[in-house]
């Protein structure tokens, strides 16, 4: 391997364990209705062919984690994290081009469940070890490797659990790098962002109850418990939520401005997005708080109007934004209908004038010199979240070099997920880059 370049193995590994990781189905359906385990072992294995040790760990039977660590060559030097998960969320196969859990390569493309959420990033960390291994290379600080569980539910059988039950694994960990960032996003225009993850909303997933009197459906209720609930969920939904520009975004805006030659007026945010075109698309969603209804349970019969009716809201609030997330929603739910969170995590911020965020810049740009990199908040949420509890900041950085005819937003949790070969190979160059210098 040169000085900053992955060698051809490396290159035709990282989609060798794309398509093989694709092949073993881990679909998170929730309640723990998960099996990480043979992807585990097979992410294990690889490791311990690059001269690691890895451990698998678990805290349920079956949802296994793998957490092993590489020795820098710096003592004095923080570790760095970097984590991605194995578990994904199911997949119809009746609704897709290629069977989800094929693994196909097809026309330069690797087809399947996980191709960028986030097998992809879990291949090319593998591939970039094994790399070093060959080469005898070993990076500045040390890395602790994490492939997770149950990301794509509650995390805690997954970071949550190791966060809790063996931080001493991640001692020395002040950073951390994961999913969504560092990916090609055209703008129509002919310029190629790479947004580099630095903040994530938080999580509020919420459940409403709405009681009423029960009774015969065809009689006059003036306390129907579906009433009350559908009235609220109305006003969750339509709610115009207020900006709030937390510092990523913030210098998201400043340097999407700087580059499109706009005057940055904070003061009018949504006509300044307006000014920005497509690449308003990295920040509109990480300007306000949002509340989106997703569940509805009632009733058991249509001619008997039930007691009590049940939903969930898939809310998520920016970095100081909670307590104006609970107190809208007090409000928007009214008398008569009762919230409670069920699953609640922490928003994130990252600085993004630390060294690390340079040095992922300068990775990006030594192989993508026509790009411009820009810091980003993402909308949802990942392990960093968990790892946050240890002291760890988190970065979205899962580079790859994309067409401009694939829509990448578009295909997490969505259908025909796929991943271009060459893109696997830029990001292992960039992985490689970066780790070797972070």
């Amino acid at each position: 391997m040169a000085d900053q370049q992955a060698d051809e193995q490396a290159l035709a590994e990282v989609v060798e364990f794309t398509s093989g990781l694709i092949r073993i189905d881990t679909s998170n359906r929730g309640g723990g209705d998960c099996r990480e385990r043979p992807a585990a072992e097979y992410a294990a294995e690889r490791l311990a062919g690059a001269g690691l040790e890895p451990l698998l760990l678990e805290r349920t039977p079956g949802r296994t984690n793998v957490v092993a660590r590489i020795e820098g060559t710096d003592p004095s030097a923080e570790a760095l994290l970097v984590h991605g998960h194995l578990d994904v969320v199911p997949a119809e196969a009746a609704d897709w081009s290629v069977h989800p859990f094929s693994g196909e390569i097809r026309d330069g493309v690797v087809w399947g469940r996980g191709a960028v959420d986030m097998k992809n990033m879990d291949a090319m960390i593998l591939a970039v070890v094994r790399a070093w291994a060959r080469a005898g290379v070993r990076p500045r600080r040390d890395l602790v490797i994490a492939f997770t569980a149950d990301e794509e539910a509650s995390a805690e059988d997954g970071a949550g659990f190791l966060a809790d039950r063996h931080p001493e694994l991640f001692e020395g960990c002040t950073e951390g790098i994961s999913e969504s960032g560092a990916f090609t996003f055209h703008d129509g225009t002919g310029r190629k962002l790479y947004p580099i993850g630095a903040g994530e909303r938080g999580t509020g997933w919420v459940k409403l109850t709405a009681r009423g009197r029960a009774g015969h459906g065809s009689k006059v209720n003036k306390e129907n418990a579906v009433t009350r609930l559908a009235a609220a969920l109305t006003r969750i939904g339509e709610h115009d939520w207020r900006p709030r520009l937390t510092p990523t975004v913030r210098a998201a805006l400043t340097e999407l401005a700087a580059l499109y030659g706009i005057e940055p007026d904070f003061r009018d945010v949504d006509r300044l997005l307006d000014k920005l075109g497509p690449a308003a698309k990295l920040v509109e969603a990480t300007l306000r708080n949002s509340a989106n209804p997703t569940m509805l349970q009632a009733g058991y019969k249509v001619n008997v109007i039930p007691g009590e009716a049940v939903a969930h809201v898939d809310g998520r609030y920016l970095p100081g934004g909670e307590e104006e997330f609970a107190a809208t929603l007090d409000q928007l739910t009214g008398p008569d209908v009762s919230w409670e969170f069920v699953h609640r995590e922490v928003a994130l911020q990252a600085p993004v004038d630390s060294p690390v965020f340079a040095r992922m810049r300068a990775a990006v740009e030594e192989f993508a010199p026509d790009g411009h990199v820009v810091p980003y908040c993402m909308s949802g949420g990942t392990d960093a979240k968990q790892f946050s509890r240890l002291g760890i900041t988190g970065y979205g950085f899962t580079p790859l070099k994309l067409p401009e005819d694939l829509d990448y937003q578009a295909l997490f949790h969505g259908v025909d997920e796929r991943v271009p070969v060459e893109a696997l190979h830029f990001g292992v160059r960039v992985l490689d880059r970066f780790l070797r210098t972070a």
